[in-house]
Formats: C-alpha cells, structure tokens, sequence
C-alpha cells in the first residue's frame, strides 16, 4: 500500500469515528438540555443512552482516557440513570396497579397507589439533582476537551483502534462470566442472593457486548454482525429478572407502616414478587 493509499485509509476511518461520536455527542447534548426542563420519559431515555453509547465508544477509542471526557459522562449517565430508573419503576407499578384495580383488588391497588407517591417524592429529588448537575457536566469543561479530542488526537486513535479485538474479549468475558454464574447457581442455589448478583453480572456483560456492537457497527467484521440482536434478546431475558429483584429490594426498604399500607397485605404482596421472582428465575435455566 502507497503512502498516499496509506494516508487516505487513516482519514477515512478518523471521518467514520468522527461522524459517529459527534452523532452521539450532539444527541447527548441535545436530549440532556430538553430533559432538565421538562423531564420527559423519553428524552431523560434518550439522553441516557446516548451518553452510554458515547462511553462505549469513547472506552473503545481512548482507553487511558486521555481526553479526559469519561468522569464527565460518568457522572451525566448517574444522574440521568436514577431518574430514568424510578421513570420506569414508577410506569411498571402503575401499569399493576391498574391490573389489580380491574381484578377487583382493592388492598393490592391502594398499597400501589402509596408506593407509587412513595417513589414519586424520590423521583423529584432526583430530577432536582439532575437539573443541578446537567448543565454543568454539559458546560464549558465537556466542550473544551471534546474539541481537544477531535481536533488533536481523533486521528490518531481512530486508526489504532481495533473495535472486533475489543469484541472478542467481551464475549470472551461474557462466557466467563456466564461460568461463575452457572458454578455460583450449583455452589450457593439458584434463588440465592449470590447466585442472583452474578447473574445481574451476566446482564451486565451481555449489555456491554450489545452497545458495543450497536455504537461501533460500521467498524465491525461481518461475523459481529449480529451480536446486537442475539445480546440484547439475552439482555431483554435477564432484564426480566433484574427488574424483579429490583422491585423486591426497593419495597424491602420501605415501612408499610410509614406508607399507612395493611401489614397483611404489605407481606402478602412481598411474597407474591418473591414467588415470582424465583419463577422467572427458574424459567431461564437455558442460559
């Protein structure tokens, strides 16, 4: 390959990087100024996700961090991950609280109802700190090293970057992971609280390999092609669970007596979320 040929290879791959991290980065900024003044569902999501696929890149792109641009968007994705999480938890108790209201469950509708305000309360501290927060993290610090790293380094670490060997240690990771999990499952029982947190790993890592695959597509081999779908049917399984666990220890928190819930029907709705905890847990056995 000539020097010329050479040359023009390095500029097109820093034009791919550059096209998507700014695509992100502009979403990310985008979505975060219209979520701290309304609140949205959706552009608290959106803003989230793009500032998870910016991470991803990012961590691909610039390991060491030398631009210094990850504890910004650590930090963004913290705070718009709490609100995001009590959007969703407060959607999904809402959602049964009406199933319960159309089976005539009154008791079970009403103790919703208070974890519902419950959870509201704490959703409007989190979007008072994100609001705090946001702009900041969005402000003249985050600008400043995003142009630095476009303009003095992108082509450089864009034509050492090698997204499939990235991956294949993901995946390498995922399997190892998938192996403590199956070994903690038979060593402790599958119900157990260490079994349960290894597999919330096992999420974790199927999340990683996804976003990877969906951020870095077009810097991927064809056999990575569709990792995107088979990780995130695999994300959308353990989802399941993880929302259920996350259910039944955020309502452990809390004082029925406090929420002026009926402590028989407080214990009666725990048991249920445990019962159903465990069955989604036996249910994906083929993992």
């Amino acid at each position: 390959m000539t020097t010329i040929q050479t040359t023009g290879l390095a500029k097109s791959k820093t034009t791919q990087w550059q096209t998507v991290l700014e695509e992100h980065y502009n979403k990310f900024l985008s979505y975060g100024q219209k979520a701290v003044k309304d609140f949205d569902d959706e552009d608290v999501h959106q803003a989230r996700v793009n500032c998870r696929k910016l991470m991803t890149l990012l961590r691909i792109l610039d390991a060491s961090d030398q631009a210094g641009l990850i504890p910004l968007l650590k930090k963004s994705q913290k705070a718009l991950g709490k609100v995001r999480d009590a959007d969703v938890m407060i959607d999904a108790f809402k959602e049964r609280k009406e199933d319960a209201k159309a089976d005539d469950h009154k008791d079970e509708a009403d103790l919703l109802k208070a974890v519902i305000k419950a959870h509201k309360q704490e959703r409007k501290e989190y979007r008072t700190k994100l609001a705090k927060k946001l702009p900041k993290l969005q402000g003249k610090i985050l600008k400043k090293k995003w142009k630095t790293l476009i303009e003095d380094h992108l082509e450089t670490l864009a034509a050492q970057a090698d997204v499939n060997r990235i991956m294949r240690e993901l995946e390498i990771a995922y399997e190892q992971q998938k192996r403590t999990y199956r070994q903690t499952a038979k060593t402790e029982g599958i119900d157990s609280v260490e079994a349960l947190h290894e597999l919330h790993q096992l999420r974790i890592a199927a999340k990683e390999i996804r976003y990877t695959a969906s951020a870095a597509e077009f810097a991927l081999s064809s056999k990575f092609r569709d990792s995107e779908e088979v990780y995130k049917k695999i994300q959308t399984q353990l989802g399941h669970i993880n929302d259920k666990r996350v259910w039944v220890e955020t309502l452990e928190d809390f004082n029925p007596k406090k929420l002026k819930v009926d402590e028989d029907t407080w214990n009666t709705f725990m048991k249920q979320l445990q019962q159903e905890l465990n069955e989604a847990i036996h249910e994906q056995q083929a993992l």
